[in-house]
C-alpha cells in the first residue's frame, strides 16, 4: 500500500500507541490531582482559617519544587531511561495527594503540595520526551498535543467528581479518590520499551558520554557552591510563596538572586547553548503567567464574584476543561499543517479577544460564559499541547529530558507567581478584571516571543558560534523506512 494514503493513526505501531496511552494516563492523573486544590481552595481556606493570599500560596507551592523535580527526574530520564523516570514521577505526586487528604493544617498541606510539584515535574518532562521520541517524526506535533489533552481531561473529570463528592464527604475525599487510578497507570508502564531515539543514542555511547544535569551541578567542580545555592533558592522560594516576606523592596532582590542562580545552573549544563535554554525558560514563564490566572482563579471567581452553586461551577469548568482537551487535539493537526510555531501563536491570537466578555458577563449568562470558555480555552490553553514539541526541538537528545524538565519547570514559576499576583490585584479591582489584565498582557508577550523565535535570536546575539542549522526550524519531515 502506498504510504501516502495510509491514515496517520495506522502509521503508529501498537507498541507506540501503548506507550502513548501509558503516558497519557499519567497526564490525566497529573491533571486530576493538581487541579483538585483549585476546586477546594475556598473549603480548605475555611477549614484552616486562611486569607485569600495564603490560600493562593497552596496553588503556588507545587510550583516552588517543580524546578528541582525537573532537574532530578530529568537527569534520571537522561541516564537510567525515560520509563523509570515516568514511574518514579507518578508515585511521587500520588504520595503528595495522599498527604493532602490527611493534612492537619496549612504547613502540612503546603509541604504535600511541594511533593506533588516535584513529581509533576518529572511526569511532564519524562512522559513528554518519551512519547515524542517514540512516535514517527512527522507525527510528533500530534504526539505532543494529544498527550497534553490528558491533563485537561483529568481536570474535567475532577470537576464532575467535585460536584458529587465534596458536598457529601468533604474536600479530603476528593484527594483520596485521586489515588485510585495509580495502579492502572503503573500496570501500563511496566515493561514499556525505551523510545527508539533514546536507544540509538544510548547504543552509540552519546548518552553515557554526556554528564547528566545532576552530576554536572552536584558532583562537578562547583558542587559545594551549587548545593549552597540550591538550599538558598529553596529557602527564598518558600519565604516568598509561603507568605513570610512581603513588599517589592525585599522580594525584588530575592527574585533577581533566584534568576541568577537558574541562569548559572544553565550555563554549567549548557556552556555553549545556555542562551537558548534561558530564552526557552523565559517563554515558558510567560506562558504560565497568561494561562494560570484563568486556570487557578476561575473556580474562585465563579463561586465568589458570580455566586454560582457547586453544580454550576462544575458545569462551567467541564466546558472549560473540555475546550482545553479539544484544543490540544486540534493543535496536533494544525501543528502538522502549519508548523509548530505558526500554529501556536496564531491560535493564541484567536483566543485573546474572548477574555473580556468571559470575565465581565454576569451570573445570568452562565451558559454563555461556559460556551465562551470552551472556545477561549480551546485556542488559548489547548494549543499548549504544542509546547513540549516546540521545546524539545531546541535541545540535543542526550540532554533533552533534563533540559526540558528544568527549563519548563523553572518557567512554571510563572504559574506560582500569577495566582498570587491575581489575588493581590483583586484587592484593588474586581477578580475578573485582574484575570483579564494578567492573562491578556502575557498572552500578547508570548505571541511576540514565539513569532520572533526568541531562543534563536538570543543564541545568535550571545553565542552565535553555537547556533545549529535546525534552530527554529519546525518543518514537518516524513522519514520513510530504508529498503532492506
Amino acid at each position: 500500500m502506498n504510504a501516502a494514503i495510509v491514515p496517520w493513526y495506522r502509521e503508529v505501531s501498537p507498541t507506540q500507541w501503548k506507550s502513548f496511552w501509558a503516558a497519557w494516563l499519567g497526564y490525566l492523573l497529573d491533571g486530576f490531582d493538581f487541579v483538585i486544590i483549585t476546586l477546594v481552595l475556598t473549603e480548605v481556606a475555611d477549614d484552616f482559617d486562611l486569607n485569600g493570599v495564603q490560600a493562593a500560596t497552596l496553588i503556588s507551592a507545587a510550583f516552588v519544587s517543580r524546578w528541582f523535580g525537573g532537574l532530578v527526574l530529568g537527569a534520571i530520564a537522561d541516564t537510567l531511561g525515560r520509563r523509570d523516570a515516568m514511574v518514579l514521577a507518578i508515585v511521587t505526586f500520588s504520595l503528595g495527594s495522599l498527604l493532602c487528604a490527611v493534612s492537619t493544617g496549612y504547613v502540612m498541606m503546603f509541604a504535600a503540595r511541594l511533593l506533588i510539584g516535584f513529581g509533576m515535574a518529572g511526569e511532564y518532562s519524562a512522559s513528554a520526551t518519551y512519547v515524542i521520541e517514540s512516535w514517527p517524526q512527522h507525527l510528533r506535533n500530534k504526539a505532543s498535543a494529544f498527550l497534553i489533552s490528558g491533563f485537561s481531561i483529568g481536570g474535567v473529570l475532577v470537576a464532575q467528581v467535585y460536584r458529587f463528592v465534596v458536598p457529601a464527604w468533604g474536600w479530603r475525599a476528593l484527594f483520596a479518590i485521586g489515588l485510585v487510578p495509580i495502579v492502572l497507570a503503573l500496570w501500563l508502564r511496566r515493561g514499556l520499551p525505551e523510545p527508539e531515539d533514546f536507544r540509538r543514542a544510548k547504543d552509540s555511547g552519546r548518552v553515557d558520554a554526556t554528564p547528566d544535569m545532576f552530576t554536572t551541578l552536584y558532583r562537578g567542580p562547583h558542587r559545594i557552591l551549587n548545593v549552597l545555592l540550591t538550599l538558598a533558592t529553596f529557602a527564598i522560594l518558600l519565604a516568598i510563596f509561603g507568605g513570610y516576606v512581603h513588599g517589592a523592596a525585599i522580594i525584588t532582590p530575592m527574585s533577581v538572586f533566584i534568576t541568577a542562580v537558574f541562569v548559572w545552573f544553565l550555563v554549567q549544563f549548557e556552556p555553549l547553548r545556555w542562551p537558548t535554554a534561558v530564552a526557552v525558560t523565559v517563554v515558558v514563564f510567560t506562558v504560565f503567567f497568561f494561562a494560570w490566572p484563568v486556570t487557578a482563579l476561575l473556580p474562585t471567581y465563579l463561586k465568589t464574584d458570580l455566586g454560582l452553586s457547586p453544580g454550576e461551577v462544575s458545569d462551567i469548568l467541564f466546558w472549560s476543561g473540555f475546550g482545553t482537551a479539544f484544543g490540544a487535539i486540534l493543535a496536533g493537526f494544525t501543528g502538522d499543517r502549519f508548523g509548530t510555531t505558526r500554529a501556536y501563536w496564531g491560535s493564541l491570537l484567536i483566543s485573546l479577544p474572548l477574555l473580556w466578555p468571559i470575565f465581565t458577563l454576569t451570573s445570568d449568562h452562565a451558559l454563555l460564559i461556559g460556551f465562551l470558555l470552551f472556545v477561549q480555552q480551546c485556542f488559548g490553553a489547548g494549543v499548549g499541547g504544542l509546547v513540549p514539541k516546540w521545546m524539545v526541538s531546541w535541545f540535543s537528545i542526550e540532554k533533552r529530558a533534563a533540559a526540558l524538565g528544568f527549563t519548563y519547570n523553572v518557567g512554571a514559576l510563572g504559574g506560582a507567581v500569577s495566582p498570587v499576583v491575581g489575588a493581590a490585584l483583586a484587592e484593588t479591582m474586581s477578580l475578573g478584571r485582574a484575570i483579564i489584565v494578567l492573562s491578556a498582557s502575557f498572552t500578547g508577550i508570548v505571541i511576540l516571543l514565539v513569532a520572533m523565535k526568541f531562543p534563536l535570536r538570543l543564541q545568535q546575539l550571545l553565542k552565535p558560534s553555537a547556533v545549529r542549522a535546525d534552530d527554529g526550524d519546525d518543518t514537518i519531515r516524513r522519514i520513510e523506512p530504508q529498503a532492506g
